[in-house]
């Protein structure tokens, strides 16, 4: 039998300090939560590797710092992605409107075939809300992108996202890498089958 090819993305989490980028980050790659709210002062680099649909995924995944004065290096981290997690905190508004002018840099640089997704954050503090769910899902159509809900705090809608965003970067790609006889049947979730660190990090924010 033919071996199957591994499928490599990269991927990057943007989006303003405290919006809580490296908590998404963390609870997807390591299953972690921190209460602590440390500013994330470089960029921190993971390799998450899934099985879906028969197909070995390797996300390259890349957690991004969000200060202003960070904001003209962040090139050097989103060149060459292949898909983009733009993150707001729901309950600060301007976080919201950061999101729009990443996804304009981000088609500048990267081109209109960039997978995104656009992530409302901490919906665990639902009652403070400040971004009209509504108005969310209606801009992220507008730029071609998918609209989520998470709470990295309580771990809901963080698998979700990742799974959907594989699924929309295989899909873009199309099925002309893959060997014809490589399995296609569809499966529910992710199928992890390793999960390496790749360099030491500050904590998340």
């Amino acid at each position: 039998m033919a071996e199957r090819l591994s499928l490599e993305y990269k991927v990057v989490l943007l989006g303003e300090g405290c919006v809580g980028k490296t908590s998404i980050f963390l609870r997807y790659t390591e299953d972690k939560f921190s209460e602590k709210h440390d500013v994330t002062l470089q960029a921190a680099f993971r390799t998450k590797k899934l099985t879906l649909s028969g197909k070995r995924v390797s996300l390259h995944i890349w957690d991004t710092a969000g200060q202003e004065k960070f904001h003209a290096i962040a090139p050097i981290y989103y060149r060459d992605s292949r898909g983009a997690i733009l993150v707001y905190d729901i309950t600060d508004a301007n976080s919201f409107d950061r999101v729009k002018i990443w996804v304009k840099e981000l088609r500048r640089m990267c081109g209109s075939d960039l997978v995104l997704a656009i992530v409302g954050n901490k919906t665990d503090m639902e009652r403070d809300r400040h971004v009209q769910e509504q108005n969310a899902i209606e801009y992220a159509g507008q730029v071609g992108a998918k609209h989520f809900h998470c709470s990295a705090k309580l771990n809901k809608g963080i698998e979700e996202l990742f799974l959907d965003l594989t699924r929309r970067l295989i899909s873009s790609q199309g099925e002309s890498n893959y060997n014809a006889r490589s399995p296609t049947r569809p499966q529910p979730s992710l199928d992890i089958v390793d999960d390496t660190p790749e360099e030491k990090r500050n904590s998340c924010c």
